[in-house]
């Protein structure tokens, strides 16, 4: 009997004000690791109607021009225009920054342990070629077409923000094809709702499904921007904080989160690196062809270098046990903070590229993670 059901994941383009607050928060921290690698970096950042608010807890040597930080970052994003309600040239820079807790110290320096408790997962399967489940793979790609159209001018009247939603159907569990997308994009008040469906269809949507070959019905239900209005965006119309889109940031809702964002962190938190390295080990695993779908879970306790557990599903598709592949993880793996910063080469600037769009399933060469670099040793484990 065949079994049917449909999963929807979404993305934001880096115009969203959550988005913008994230690029903000990265942004700082690559300012930070550029000229001090170990610096420790908690940043959080709060966009609204004409102000940015940058807080947090940074223990450096550095100098970093926050306010100037900033205002690139929304200029590079493309608030350029007053008329926005938010814009490089005119908004406040608001900031408000601590040292990091000398107690959180005596775990992260001292005992080169984990900046906090927690868990981290990280998964993967073979739905796409870069082993990440279609909706969110589809989701990116949409808005990435958007942002793309709009800084080459082929659809001039776009502006900064933006959102796309695709729905998959799945037959027994694999992905059979596109059954509804949604894409809201913020747009000047001049163009018409008619001219803006007729682009979107056209220059976004059709042109993300062509070129990945997705298979759609041509009765696949389409809705551009649904209230039939969206001229008003970005910060002055939605405030934006860092880390309020850690679904976006990872698989779309498929496989387990636990909780933590990313942007804005340093490496030492486990928040960040340990999702990284659970990233990394499911990647590796999947495409070494032990397991379809596989997910990690690593929890630390702040302060100690080892991992307090270690788990591993591969949801019923492993060729080898999960308890012996954890085993196997643990022999070649090193999870400690400090193991995971040296495997995957962390302490550098590369972190505001990550903070839209997605920090898993792309293939530029600063994602470390997402290196398959671990298959022969797996393999090799396993006989």
């Amino acid at each position: 009997m065949s079994v049917r059901r449909l999963f929807t994941s979404e993305s934001v383009t880096e115009g969203h004000p959550d988005k913008i607050a994230d690029q903000i928060s990265d942004g700082v921290l690559d300012a930070v690791l550029a000229t001090d690698p170990h610096g420790k970096v908690a940043c959080e950042t709060l966009v609204t109607t004409g102000m940015a608010f940058v807080a947090g807890e940074i223990t450096t040597d550095a100098y970093v021009d926050i306010p100037g930080i900033a205002r690139q970052v929304i200029k590079d994003v493309g608030y350029t225009d007053a008329s926005y309600g938010f814009d490089c040239e005119t908004c406040a820079v608001i900031t408000s920054i601590d040292e990091q807790s000398p107690d959180i110290r005596l775990g992260v320096v001292d005992k080169h342990g984990a900046g906090d408790q927690g868990m981290m997962f990280g998964y993967a399967c073979r739905e796409t070629d870069v082993f990440m489940p279609v909706p969110i793979f589809l989701a990116h790609q949409l808005t990435r077409r958007l942002a793309e159209a709009r800084r080459n001018n082929e659809l001039p009247y776009l502006r900064p923000d933006g959102k796309t939603q695709v729905t998959y159907e799945y037959e027994n569990g694999h992905p059979k094809r596109v059954h509804t997308v949604v894409v809201s994009a913020q747009h000047d008040q001049d163009v018409s709702l008619d001219q803006i469906r007729d682009d979107v269809k056209k220059h976004i949507v059709e042109h993300v499904l062509g070129k990945f070959r997705m298979k759609q019905d041509d009765d696949y239900i389409l809705f551009v921007n649904p209230t039939g209005r969206f001229v008003e965006g970005g910060p002055k119309a939605d405030c934006g904080l860092t880390g309020r889109k850690i679904i976006v940031d990872t698989y779309g809702g498929l496989g387990s989160h636990g909780g933590g964002a990313f942007s804005g962190k340093d490496p030492s938190k486990v928040d960040r690196s340990g999702s990284y390295a659970a990233r990394h080990i499911a990647k590796n695993i999947v495409a070494a062809e032990i397991a379809t779908n596989c997910e990690i879970q690593i929890a630390y306790a702040i302060g100690e270098p080892q991992p307090v557990s270690i788990m591993v599903d591969t949801f019923g598709t492993g060729t080898v046990d999960d308890t012996k592949l954890t085993e196997i993880i643990r022999e070649i793996f090193d999870l400690t903070p400090d193991g995971i910063i040296d495997r995957l080469h962390l302490r550098r600037p590369i972190y505001r590229q990550t903070a839209a769009y997605g920090h898993f399933g792309r293939e530029e060469q600063d994602f470390t993670w997402e290196k398959i670099d671990f298959v022969e040793k797996l393999k090799s484990q396993l006989g």
